[in-house]
């Protein structure tokens, strides 16, 4: 598995932040297993969220490895 890029860490780190500080203060839980499945969902929800932001190298070779459809060949000859 590659090394995640700096994106993809700030992007999972922020998720994590933000959802775990919005459901703690949504469901105003003061129990240890309540505040325990909420931190787990959040690092879940970092997780699934730094995985599905795109690589900067898979658009590049997606794009040159597939020829244009609506590209129009012209023989030149002179």
């Amino acid at each position: 598995m590659p090394r995640p890029t700096p994106a993809q860490l700030a992007y999972g780190s922020c998720t994590v932040i933000f959802s775990t500080l919005a459901m703690l203060l949504l469901s105003q839980t003061s129990s240890g297993p309540g505040i325990a499945v909420i931190a787990l969902a959040a690092l879940a929800l970092g997780l699934l969220v730094a995985l599905t932001v795109p690589s900067p190298g898979t658009r590049t070779a997606q794009s040159s490895a597939e020829p244009a459809a609506d590209e129009e060949r012209v023989p030149t000859t002179l």
